[in-house]
């Protein structure tokens, strides 16, 4: 073989195993796995802003049918899920006015109820179907003299003793406790769905999804149910974060001012 000729063997063959590279990795990008970042504070201190996610679009399978030998389940209560918002049917205004526009960006949240139950609210407490949501409460706060309440970790300031059944925390600020326990907890007069004392039945198809920074959570108890065809997939765990009060938002400053105990951590 020729010099020239073995050269061109060369280089289609690096050539064929870049193509093949970019065709599995699209495949991969487009129906198993998805990156995605964390841009509000609604999901802290289970998922911080800054965090960057990988998710898993395979897990729930299309239309609901799984496949017995692939690992497919149905959506649990629980799950951390990644799905396109769906909008404020209830008051598109609010939209309008914080510059959302529907099914253009994606949300993180915990399913907390299903299709065809019931979700009521009493005093910081989470009733599904008329019996407790097992949640492990936590009373946390913003730092002190935190100028990007987004971009910092909540500060624990008390803790309920955990259940065994209590499988994920939830935390509220210490002024929204002791109104819940003096029984005058307020209404949020943005609230459509979540307004203490109102049963909501969950449609079918859909699911009733809320941030575990529960007074601080653009959620279902705003604006409603998350239909099935919105999710993307379930949040598996952090591949990348980085410390955005150290960094200026620039791609370059967040590769210097990585999070490393967090690098790697699986989202529950």
């Amino acid at each position: 073989m020729k010099e020239k000729d073995k050269q061109k063997g060369i280089f289609r063959e690096y050539f064929e195993s870049f193509v093949e590279t970019l065709i599995i990795a699209l495949f991969g990008m487009t129906f198993v796995v998805q990156a995605v970042t964390v841009p509000t504070a609604s999901m802290q201190n289970t998922i911080l802003v800054g965090d960057y996610l990988l998710v898993n679009k395979f897990i729930f399978p299309a239309g609901g049918d799984t496949v017995s030998f692939l690992p497919q389940r149905e959506i649990q209560r629980g799950d951390i899920i990644v799905f396109k918002y769906p909008g404020n049917r209830v008051d598109p205004a609010s939209d309008r006015r914080r510059g959302l526009v529907p099914y253009q960006i994606s949300y993180v949240k915990r399913v907390i109820a299903l299709p065809g139950e019931t979700v009521e609210f009493r005093n910081n407490n989470v009733y599904i179907n008329g019996e407790l949501l097992p949640e492990h409460r936590i009373t946390a706060d913003m730092p002190v003299g935190v100028v990007d309440e987004d971009s910092s970790a909540l500060q624990v300031k008390s803790e309920e003793p955990r259940e065994p059944n209590q499988l994920w925390d939830v935390y509220y600020s210490s002024a929204s406790m002791e109104s819940a326990r003096k029984g005058n907890l307020p209404v949020d007069p943005r609230m459509n769905f979540g307004v203490p004392g109102k049963v909501i039945k969950v449609p079918e198809d859909s699911y009733f999804v809320m941030g575990d920074n529960r007074d601080n959570s653009d959620d279902s108890r705003f604006w409603g149910f998350v239909h099935r065809d919105l999710i993307i997939g379930k949040a598996m765990f952090i591949y990348w974060s980085c410390d955005r009060n150290a960094s200026d938002n620039t791609f370059l400053s967040c590769l210097l001012n990585p999070r490393l105990e967090r690098i790697g951590k699986i989202i529950r």
